[in-house]
Parts: C-alpha cells; structure tokens; sequence
C-alpha cells in the first residue's frame, strides 16, 4: 500500500526548495504530479527526470500565480474531475529583507497575496470535490514565523500566520469528510528562497538547518495520517512550544535582538 494515499498531486512553487522536495518525495512514492511555478524550463527539467526516473505522470503548469488569470488557470484544474488532484500542496511563495517602510510596496503585496489569497483560492477551487469525494489532503507550507513578529520581514510573517490560522480551520471543518488539512511549520530550510529574498544565512541565527526532503517528508507523512499540523526537527518541535509559552513582550524583545530592529 502506497505512504502516501493519494493518486495526483498539485505542487506549487515547484521549480525549486521546498516545492522540489514535495514533488521529488511524492513522485518517489509513485504519486502523479502537476508542477506548477513561474520558471517553466526549471519544471519541465524536474518533469522529465521525475517522470523518466519513477514512471509517474508529471503535468507542467507554467504560471504566475499574482496573475489573476494564471491562479484561475490553477484553480480550473484542481476542480477537475478528469484526472483529479487529491493532494494540494500550498508551498509558493516569495519574501523581502528590509524595513517594511523602505521596500517597495508592489513586492510586498506580491508576498500578501501568495501567502493568503492564492492558497484560499486554491483550497477553496479543490475542496468541495474533495468533501463529495470523501477523501484527499492539503499542505500548507507555512513556517515558525507565523506566531512570532519578525521585524524586517512583516508582510511575510503576517502572511505565514494567516496561512496557519485557515489552515487549522479547515482541518477541523473538513476532518469529518475524510479530508486531511495539515499546515507544516518549517524552521530554516536550505533553498534559493533566502537568497532570493536578499538575506544572507551568515545572518541567521545558527540553529540547524533543514532540507527540503525533511520538510517534504514531515509534511507528507503528517497529512496523510491526518494531523493537522506538524514542526519537521526534533530541535524546532523543542522551540516552538517554548515561543507559544513565552510571554509576548520576551518574545518581542528576542526578535529584536536576533533581527537587529
């Protein structure tokens, strides 16, 4: 019996870093996928490995998912009944380093809008197929950040905690469907994704990094088991506890200290 009980997947953000590491351990698990990203030569590269190396069926989707065209292109084919997606995974994303005042606004709103409209959209586009189906899952990839404050990265911590909020929602809505919603709380994982935000990983705090398998992994076997959210590293699941438990204006002082606000 397959791990991972569901015949297609939708990945987003899935030309590289976490999204990769989705579609490189489901394809593993023989679980068809479409790969949907901005970067359509990185997709079609991973397609064409993925499906040579394991015999899946690997559909590319080359979108922009700001586009309100594109994340409409998306939501039509996770609503489909041909070829149906039984796993949604929310994984693109995009971020900045700066103080929120100086970086310009239409990045920020690029970072608003990925982490909270698009994974709505999508979820919603799948969900009632799902619900009349009685079965199928969603990840949410969304990170420790969303019960902290993170000065220098605002727009992305808001987002990453709206993103976790729908997502425990929804697990408790859907659960009695047979639908599994579960939200990944990732620490720092090793991708292009802080590079392409500017930030530099000598200026991270030195806690251990994860991959993107590890991610991948936890998420994967989390949401098929039902579980409505899950911290990958055993050192993250130690901290997150104590940050939640923290009163707030520690925490404040700590992030402040950490990301020199």
């Amino acid at each position: 019996m397959r791990r991972f009980p569901y015949g297609r997947a939708l990945v987003t953000g899935a030309s590289s870093g976490i999204g990769e590491g989705f579609a490189r351990r489901l394809a593993g698990e023989g679980v068809d996928l479409v790969l949907v990203a901005r970067r359509g030569d990185r997709l079609a590269q991973l397609a064409s490995e993925l499906g040579s190396r394991h015999r899946v069926d690997v559909e590319v989707m080359k979108l922009d998912l700001t586009d309100e065209g594109d994340v409409a292109a998306a939501e039509e084919r996770l609503a489909a009944t041909e070829r149906p997606v039984g796993l949604l995974v929310n994984n693109a994303g995009s971020s900045g380093s700066g103080y929120f005042a100086d970086l310009p606004v239409d990045r920020e709103v690029r970072t608003a809008v990925l982490g909270t409209l698009v994974p709505l959209r999508l979820s919603h586009a799948c969900l009632p197929r799902m619900i009349g189906s009685g079965s199928g899952g969603i990840v949410n990839v969304s990170s420790l950040v969303a019960v902290l404050p993170k000065p220098r990265s605002a727009t992305y911590a808001a987002s990453k905690a709206f993103m976790s909020s729908m997502g425990e929602s929804l697990a408790m809505e859907v659960a009695r469907h047979g639908v599994h919603v579960t939200t990944v709380h990732t620490g720092l994982t090793r991708s292009e994704f802080h590079t392409v935000a500017g930030v530099s990983p000598d200026t991270l705090p030195s806690i251990k990094w994860l991959t993107p398998d590890q991610v991948a992994q936890a998420g994967l076997e989390a949401v098929a088991a039902g579980r409505p959210s899950v911290v990958p590293g055993r050192a993250y699941r130690i901290r997150l506890p104590l940050m939640r438990a923290m009163p707030r204006s520690v925490v404040r002082t700590v992030m402040r200290r950490v990301h020199k606000a």
